[in-house]
């Protein structure tokens, strides 16, 4: 210690307890304190503070000495409560002129594609007031960084006008104000003069978001702000609070200078330094503490805490606690992300990569549609699960405390109605036993208690497992060659399974890994970090200019920092980089070893799997990092005694061999060097540590456990249906298909699979049946197992092992054009035994217009590139030059974006295929294709006992009947016989027009598709997403009508029009909820160099007990939209408006959401097509509710004039020209009271 005769508190105060950590003149000490404990104490850190200084120093009576403490360093979730508890300040946003609704439409997409019911976060603010302001940037690069901004200022804002404005919201007793102006990131001054007006004011919360998050995205930014904006006074609030313990404080507000973050706190000389643990893992004081960047404040310890302790790197830290798992990776240097979520608010200040998983002591064990399944739900703190005595839900600690790996007179007696009783193994037994009455009645299935509680923890750690896999295999690491570091207080009793599950061979468990989070802010370095935006190509005219920008921040930086203290510093460089024509940007620091551009590609394949050929690098921001190294406490070595030391006692134990006599030690009596064989319990003062059997436990010289894991036959599965294996298995195919789904993700060039998400990723049976589909876009859902049934058939030859097919026709199981199938069969001697397939829509493939998406196409050939079946890779070699043919034949405008996007299609499906065999390699092909079957007769039976409850107790017999009409006058008419009483349907079609002269002829796949969608909604539970869900399903289409068009037809409308309106109706049959928008907005523009290409979002429609949500897309599509700041900065267009189109949505008890105004003003002239629907017929109402209103599509001419461009159109824009699209709303529930 510097000063040996002081004080050092590192305190972790979370939600439900305090951890505090402190070095005392005479030794380290810890306390645990419950965080709320108001009839004892105000604050618990305080509390923590007072009473180890009296322990050590005698003293009985008076406050804190603040003299007596060098510093102190917390970690705290006040943040987070704040913002789960939506206590966080009144505050309002200030954002550009047209924009005022832009953060709750955000990216359009909703969170759960299956819910009818669609839930978006609410609003942080609670008023906007929009600023009349405008700037566009200059999009040409140049050679040099400018030294003004690169933009051309359209309208400056009134400051009388604005002074007006925030008058208003003062009067109405607005706290804080977060700014956000179009392109502030790389233009600040009309963020600067609001704030300027603000101040004199008397506004003391001012967040710009130009400071916040220097980086363009207007709706990442925007949010961003907002929670900063929303959490800073509270934290401040509690800062202030806290430093009021150590004595008087006289606050005093300082204005702000372009602008200074305005705080009431400031110290008062009579406290100790104080230092707040940011998201990044970094320490700052407590002046600069903001809201946006505390959410992970409290684990940010942790993950510094297991990456400074743990010897040996890489390390995945594993931190399990009540309620979620939060797993990480350190592998000499912190890994952060720059996109995040806090309460589905996105959050885009760097933080520790830190992936949370709903999984922890809490989670509630559940029997759905016969599988077994953990959380997400939770049993929280209270009641707790039922072994809490409280009445609680079976839970995960209920099943570890029945196979006796928890010992209840070494766990807390905190529970019962006095909360002094420990855990009772009655309450978890007989909780048990009603759920294997229930198993029993709904499956037959007949298993121990101990049995079935295993398998519990099987599927818990198989989530886990999930979670660690997200964070390594799916960014090119090995989860083998890490180290698995422990904490928490439930993560001991998993982690020699999940190390054995990862193949990891090596568990490190800290003795401070009960307050390790508190334990890591003493470790943690002071850190100040700044950003700047650029916008410049990385080349070696630019470099020189980089480095002297680089150069006078480190300088800002390096000033900063020393004015917190004397530290060894140490400062990192950092250039935000991204290929040209890419939204994903990577944070490169400066090496000694090579450039920033050989970091940058090296970095950019071990993340993406590839390196675009002949793409520019950019520079968008540069960042420097100083850090006051913090010293290490000094550590205490154990004395060396007896290896063999008798346990404290024995009791039995259930693992997968069944059950064994367990020895159960406390770690506090064992001595270094001691040797223990699994199986064992270890006793820490706040955790269980299970040692499994052949795992071999020691302890080291400072305390700490090592684990070695030894690998173990993998336990043999048979082919008879098991719902243990059902439920796992079951996991392990989503987890594939979603690792295809991010291989395709990171390795794709085009905008609209790497940003907008516009592909999905599935795997198949050997029939070509499927499997399971990762719930990307809900149009691709069932499609792709037609298109893999017709390649069988059109590849009936023996098919050679790395062969691949390429397809896009709609009579081959293809959607529309643009969205090209590539699939590839698994080979074992000579025999396809699998399929996987990637699916993703092209920006361009050719035909009349940019974008393909012509909405005049009378005939396939018209809307671009028609592909039955091709080879794509034949031994093993991509057939580039006939594949270039074969799309430049059709007039593709995007060939290397086409040939990029294949190639990544490709790498997509080997990842499948390599983890499928894997899985074969594990458990044998019999048992793999065996539990493919299970699932697919698990799905149809969850669909036959949604049917079975359609039409009550009565009738044997329902039949549905629903029709709705195209805006052309076509008919889609729906009549649904259901069986009651085998559980099956039939959905026939007959009536539905013939096939039509025009795009909107839908190809039978996408139908298929659509019942798919719609089944998975009704049935409104997590079921397996395979072809089983048709089983049950007959489906009668009439060939030649618009669901089965013939071979030629035109289809451009019929995947994202025609398919919108199959859902309405087959909703409308089963009433399950008005009408949505019935549309996607299909919106193309471009030139001979480029295609653009988006959908938008509209109005969804209400249900029985709920409205509809505004501003999204609904049913058949849920792709994201480009950022209004990303959109101007890629083309000439200005967006003049993006906002809800209020009123529109139906009205009624349950009103339908409202559909949005999209306003596009062209610069140069470009060729546009609009492709819309639901500009005739309205979305309906359901109940007597009133109908969603039109759509409208405007073409407004330079000089003022108006033209209705009707649903369908295509035009060339001349520079002024605007296109307003008004999408429309969706229908409401019931006619109004």
């Amino acid at each position: 210690m510097a000063y040996p005769d002081k004080f050092r508190f590192s305190i972790d105060r979370g939600g439900t307890f305090t951890d505090i950590y402190a070095e005392t003149p005479k030794g380290p000490k810890v306390l645990k304190l419950l965080s709320d404990n108001p009839d004892h104490y105000p604050d618990a850190p305080l509390e923590g503070i007072r009473r180890i200084i009296q322990e050590v120093s005698g003293r009985k009576t008076g406050g804190i000495p603040h003299d007596s403490i060098e510093w102190i360093r917390m970690g705290t979730t006040v943040a987070t409560n704040a913002l789960l508890e939506r206590k966080g300040a009144r505050t309002a946003l200030i954002i550009t002129k047209g924009f005022g609704d832009l953060l709750q439409i955000g990216k359009q997409n909703r969170p759960c594609i299956f819910d009818l019911k669609i839930i978006k976060p609410e609003p942080l603010y609670e008023a906007v007031v929009e600023i009349n302001e405008r700037v566009h940037p200059v999009q040409e690069l140049t050679n040099t960084i400018p030294p003004q901004p690169n933009v051309n200022i359209l309208r400056s804002p009134d400051r009388e006008t604005v002074r007006h404005q925030l008058q208003a919201l003062h009067q109405r007793g607005i706290e804080s104000l977060a700014i956000a102006l179009m392109h502030a990131h790389v233009f600040p001054d009309h963020e600067f003069l609001v704030a300027q007006e603000a101040v004199k004011l008397g506004f003391q919360y001012i967040s710009l978001s130009s400071e916040v998050m220097p980086r363009a995205r207007l709706v990442d930014r925007g949010h961003t702000t907002c929670l900063d904006a929303y959490l800073n006074p509270h934290i401040q609030n509690y800062l202030k609070s806290f430093r009021e313990g150590f004595g008087g404080i006289e606050p005093k507000s300082e204005n702000v200078s372009r602008l200074e973050q305005v705080r009431p706190l400031r110290r008062s000389g009579q406290e100790p330094d104080l230092f707040v643990m940011q998201s990044d893992g970094g320490l700052v004081d407590a002046d600069s503490f903001s809201g946006s960047r505390a959410i992970l404040s409290g684990p940010a310890g942790g993950v510094v805490g297991y990456a400074q302790t743990t010897g040996g790197a890489p390390v995945i830290g594993f931190d399990m606690g009540g309620t979620s798992t939060d797993v990480s990776r350190f592998d000499g240097n912190y890994e952060w992300q720059f996109e995040s979520e806090a309460q589905g608010i996105p959050n885009f200040v760097p933080q520790l990569n830190i992936h949370t998983v709903a999984a922890g002591g809490g989670s509630r064990l559940l029997f759905e549609n016969g599988m077994f399944q953990v959380g997400p739900s939770s049993s929280g703190a209270w009641p707790g699960p039922a072994s809490y005595r409280n009445g609680g839900p079976l839970s995960l600690t209920d099943a570890n405390l029945v196979l006796g790996r928890l010992v209840p007179e070494h766990f807390p007696s905190l529970f019962g109605e006095n909360e002094d009783q420990p855990l009772s193994a009655s309450a978890a037994k007989k909780a048990f036993v009603g759920l294997i009455q229930r198993i029993h009645s709904l499956t037959g299935l007949k298993q121990s208690m101990e049995e079935i509680a295993h398998g519990y923890i099987e599927v818990a750690n198989e989530n886990m497992v999930r979670a660690i896999l997200k964070i390594t295999a799916s960014r090119g690491h090995d989860a083998r060659d890490h180290i698995l570091s422990c904490f928490g207080g439930a993560g001991g009793q998993h982690a020699c399974a999940i190390a054995r599950a990862l193949g990891i061979s090596r568990i490190f468990i800290s003795r401070f890994a009960g307050v390790l989070s508190a334990y890591g802010m003493g470790l943690a370095d002071v850190a100040v970090d700044k950003e700047e935006p650029v916008s410049v190509q990385l080349k070696k005219e630019t470099l020189a200019d980089l480095q002297q920008k680089l150069l006078v921040l480190a300088e800002k930086v390096v000033a900063e920092l020393k004015q917190k203290g004397n530290f060894t510093l140490k400062v990192q460089r950092y250039l935000n980089m991204r290929y040209e024509g890419s939204d994903t940007t990577l944070m490169i620091r400066e090496s000694a070893e090579e450039s920033f551009a050989e970091s940058f590609t090296k970095m950019h394949h071990r993340e993406f799997g590839f390196n675009p050929p002949e793409r520019n690098i950019l520079v968008e921001a540069i960042q420097v990092r100083a850090e006051g190294k913090s010293p290490h406490p000094p550590q205490t070595p154990l004395p060396k005694g007896d290896r063999n030391r008798v346990p404290l006692s024995r009791k039995s134990c259930y693992f997968s061999v069944g059950w064994q006599e367990t020895p159960v030690y406390l770690l506090e009596s064992l001595t270094a060097g001691q040797v223990l064989e699994g199986p064992a319990i270890i006793i820490q003062n706040t955790s269980t540590i299970l040692i499994e059997p052949s795992c071999i436990a020691k302890i080291t010289i400072f305390g700490d456990v090592e684990i070695e894991v030894q690998a173990l036959p993998i336990q043999p599965v048979g082919t008879e249906l098991d719902a243990v294996q059902l439920s796992l298995f079951g996991s392990r195919f989503m987890s594939i298909a979603e690792q295809m789904g991010r291989v395709l993700q990171r390795t794709a060039v085009s905008t609209n699979i790497k940003e907008r998400l516009d592909f999905s990723c599935a795997i198949f049976g050997p029939e070509g049946d499927l499997v399971a589909n990762a719930p990307h876009q809900p149009v691709h859902l069932g499609s792709m197992g037609e298109a893999v049934q017709k390649q069988i058939e059109l590849n009936a030859h023996p098919v050679a092992e790395e062969e691949v097919w390429v397809t896009n026709h709609p009579a081959t199981g293809g959607s529309h054009l643009p969205d090209i199938t590539v699939i590839t069969p698994v080979v074992q001697e000579g025999r396809k035994i699998f399929f996987v397939a990637s699916r993703g829509h092209h920006a361009d493939i050719g035909g009349t217009t940019p974008g393909s998406m012509p909405p005049f196409s009378q005939s396939l050939a018209e809307e671009g590139v028609c592909i039955k079946t091709f080879k794509l890779v034949q031994n093993g070699e991509f057939q580039e030059s006939a594949i270039t043919k074969i799309l430049q034949d059709a007039g593709t405008r995007a060939l290397a974006d086409n040939l990029s996007d294949l190639k990544a299609q490709v790498a997509a499906n080997r990842k499948g295929i390599t983890l499928l065999n894997e899985l074969v390699q594990s458990h044998s092909l019999k048992v793999v294709q065996a539990y493919m079957k299970h699932l697919r007769d698990n799905a149809g039976q969850s669909v036959r006992a949604l049917l079975k409850k359609w039409g009550g107790k009565k009738e044997k017999k329902v039949c549905l009947k629903a029709e709705d009409f195209m805006d052309e006058g076509s008919r889609i008419a729906l009549t649904v016989r259901i069986d009651t009483v085998s559980g099956s349907a039939c959905f026939d079609f007959s009536g539905t027009s013939k096939e039509l002269p025009n795009n909107l002829n839908t190809p039978r796949a996408v139908t298929f598709s659509a019942i798919l969608y719609c089944l998975r909604c009704l049935v409104d539970s997590d079921i397996p997403l395979n072809q089983g869900c048709l089983e049950p399903i007959e489906v009668l289409i009439e060939e030649g009508s618009l669901l089965a068009p013939s071979d030629k037809a035109a289809v451009a409308a019929g995947n994202v029009l025609t398919s919108q309106r199959i859902t309405d109706v087959i909703f409308k049959a089963f009433k399950a909820c008005a009408a949505s928008q019935g549309c996607m907005n299909n919106l193309t523009f471009g030139n001979d160099r480029f295609a653009y290409y988006e959908t938008i979002a509209g109005g969804a429609g209400a249900g029985s007990d709920w409205h509809g949500q505004s501003a999204v897309h609904t049913h058949m599509t849920n792709t994201r939209i480009t950022d209004p700041e990303v959109l101007e900065q890629r083309y000439p267009v200005i967006l003049r408006e993006f906002s809800i189109r209020k009123g529109s949505g139906g009205k009624g008890k349950f009103n339908g959401g409202d559909g949005v105004i999209r306003e596009i003003e062209f610069l140069v002239p470009l060729q546009v097509a609009i492709l819309s629907e639901r500009r005739v017929h309205a979305p309906y109402g359901m109940d007597g509710g009133g109908p969603g209103a039109k759509g409208k599509n405007l073409l407004i001419k330079i000089d003022g004039s108006e033209i209705n461009l009707g649903g369908k159109n295509q035009f060339q824009a001349e520079p002024g020209d605007r296109l307003r699209i008004l999408t429309p709303g969706g229908g409401a529930w019931h006619a109004a009271d």
